[in-house]
C-alpha cells in the first residue's frame, strides 16, 4: 500500500503517482482597477482532477484521454523547473480540456510533481512559462488566494471559505484560455467586500461578478442565473474563459432532483461537492 501525501502517492523505487484537483470556473475574475491585473479566486472542485504516474526510463508520455501535453513540451516543462527529463509519464484527464476547469494547468501541476518538484513558486514559475497563463492550483488551498493568472503570483492570501454545496457541470463548447486576453471587468470592488464574507454574501459577489463577465464576453443567453433563481440556490458562478458553471447552496439546502434540472438544461458532466470550512475533503 502507496503513503500518501497532499496528494502524491510513492510506490516502488521510482515510481510516483500524483492527483490534482482542478476547478468549476471560478468565484471572482477581473481586472483589479482599469489597468490593473487581471485576477482570480478559484472555486476548488475535489472531484474532478488530473492524475498522472511516472515510472523511470527514457522520456514518454502516455495520455490515454484528452490530449494536453506533446512529449517535446513535457520535455521543456521538466527543464523549465528544474527536473531531468526522464521517466515514462501517464497522464489522465478527468476534466474536460478547454472547460474553465483548470485541465492545462493540473496536468502540467501533475506531471511536475510526478517528477518529484514540489515547490509551488517553482511549479508556478513554470506553468506560466509553459502556458502563458495558470490557475493557483499547485497550492494546497488554491481558493484562499487572490491570484494574477497572467503573472503566476498571490496578490493576497484570503480567510477560509463559509461551507458551502456545489451542484454544476458544463454548459456550452470548450474554449481555450488566450493568454493575451485581458478584455475583462473590473471587480475591485467585489474583492475588497471578499474577506470574511459570510455565504450569502460571497454568493451574490460570486454571482455578480458572473453577470459583469457576461454581459462583456457572452454568452448573452446564458440560463445559469435563471437555473439558479429556480433552484433556490444562494448564488452561481461561471468559468469566466470557459463553459464551467457553479450553483452555490448552503450545506443540505439541494433541492431533490437538481441535477435532473441541469440535464434537461444540457449541462454535461454534472457534479456535486462539499467544500469551505477547515478542510476541502
Amino acid at each position: 500500500m502507496p503513503e500518501t501525501t497532499g496528494g502524491i502517492a510513492t510506490c516502488d523505487a521510482g515510481h510516483r503517482q500524483v492527483r490534482v484537483a482542478g476547478h468549476l470556473g471560478e468565484f471572482l475574475q477581473g481586472r483589479l482597477g482599469p489597468a490593473g491585473p487581471l485576477a482570480l479566486i478559484t472555486l476548488p472542485c475535489p472531484p474532478l482532477a488530473a492524475e498522472a504516474v511516472r515510472q523511470p526510463g527514457r522520456l514518454a508520455l502516455h495520455q490515454p484521454a484528452a490530449r494536453v501535453l506533446s512529449l517535446p513540451l513535457l520535455r521543456r516543462l521538466l527543464v523549465s523547473a528544474g527536473a531531468a527529463p526522464t521517466g515514462r509519464f501517464r497522464l489522465t484527464l478527468g476534466l474536460p480540456p478547454g472547460g474553465g476547469a483548470g485541465a492545462s494547468t493540473a496536468a502540467r501541476v501533475a506531471v511536475l510533481r510526478a517528477a518529484g518538484i514540489g515547490d509551488p513558486a517553482t511549479l508556478a514559475r513554470a506553468c506560466l512559462a509553459s502556458e502563458g497563463a495558470s490557475d493557483p492550483l499547485m497550492f494546497d488551498r488554491p481558493e484562499r488566494l487572490l491570484w494574477a493568472s497572467r503573472e503566476g503570483r498571490v496578490l493576497a492570501t484570503l480567510p477560509p471559505l463559509p461551507r458551502m454545496e456545489i451542484l454544476g457541470g458544463f454548459l456550452g463548447p470548450a474554449c481555450r484560455t488566450d493568454p493575451a486576453d485581458l478584455r475583462f471587468p473590473d471587480v475591485s470592488d467585489l474583492v475588497e467586500r471578499w474577506p470574511g464574507a459570510d455565504l450569502p454574501t460571497l454568493a451574490g459577489l460570486a454571482s455578480a461578478a458572473a453577470r459583469r463577465c457576461l454581459a462583456l464576453r457572452g454568452p448573452a443567453d446564458d440560463p445559469t442565473a435563471a437555473i439558479a433563481q429556480q433552484l433556490g440556490a444562494t448564488g452561481w458562478a461561471i468559468g469566466h474563459t470557459g463553459p464551467a458553471r457553479a450553483l452555490i447552496f448552503a450545506p443540505g439546502t439541494v433541492p431533490i432532483r437538481a441535477e435532473e434540472t441541469l440535464q434537461a438544461a444540457g449541462f454535461s458532466r454534472i457534479t456535486r461537492f462539499r467544500i469551505g470550512g477547515p478542510s476541502l475533503a
